[in-house]
């Protein structure tokens, strides 16, 4: 039985082209989109109405060039409960982690696959890792002990734990449902807050700060 049948969506992008690409996306893993709006005053009115378990939001530009990240707190202020997706063409460090910061469970930049939309929303509801050779499922954890300064996503924390498990990129995006473009930008992303040049040095800083068991060998430097 499909987890996601039953669950509903409401949709919001100025596009039309692309709201009709994410409901297709969406309905093809399950879910039913139960509205559209093409501005962001209907959206928030749609989430008050039709109560969906998802809303993927486009940050669209005001009138006053900005970007309308304050959308992810809007629609969690109508409903704690929700998943928001944004997907958007907007590629920005600060915009993306406000967007996380506010409450959004990922971000999806319109220049990778729309059909990673829909696993995106696939994920929001099952946080088990399912590797493409076994049957087991690894739960996600939360890390031992991270300094306090450091901003690390719960998804940038999962795939360093994987990295350092020794997976490569292609074995990540089979186990997260994601391609591996994305991977490799949560990588950077990693990279980049940790001040480390490669996987090798980032599985170190994961063993030195608890992330690990004890007993996880840390692996060579891969592609």
């Amino acid at each position: 039985m499909n987890p996601l049948a039953g669950r509903t969506a409401v949709l919001f992008d100025p596009v039309p082209l692309w709201l009709d690409a994410v409901e297709s996306a969406v309905t093809r893993i399950g879910m039913t989109v139960s509205g559209k709006a093409g501005d962001k005053d209907a959206a928030l009115r749609l989430l008050e109405e039709q109560k969906p378990d998802v809303f993927v939001a486009d940050l669209a530009a005001g009138l006053d060039g900005s970007f309308g990240v304050e959308t992810v707190s809007e629609a969690l202020e109508r409903n704690s409960n929700l998943r928001v997706i944004v997907f958007t063409a907007v590629e920005d460090a600060t915009l993306r982690e406000t967007a996380f910061s506010l409450g959004a469970l990922a971000y999806v930049l319109k220049t990778a696959h729309v059909e990673d939309v829909g696993l995106a929303v696939r994920q929001a509801f099952d946080h088990s890792i399912y590797f493409a050779s076994g049957p087991a499922p690894v739960q996600a954890t939360a890390p031992a002990r991270l300094p306090e300064s450091l901003e690390l996503t719960s998804r940038e924390i999962e795939i360093l734990r994987l990295v350092s498990e020794g997976h490569s990129n292609l074995q990540l995006a089979r186990m997260l449902w994601v391609t591996e473009q994305t991977i490799k930008f949560h990588l950077s992303n990693v990279y980049r807050k940790l001040e480390v040049a490669n996987r090798t040095e980032a599985s170190r800083w994961a063993q030195l700060h608890g992330l690990l068991p004890a007993t996880t060998a840390i692996p060579v430097q891969a592609a």
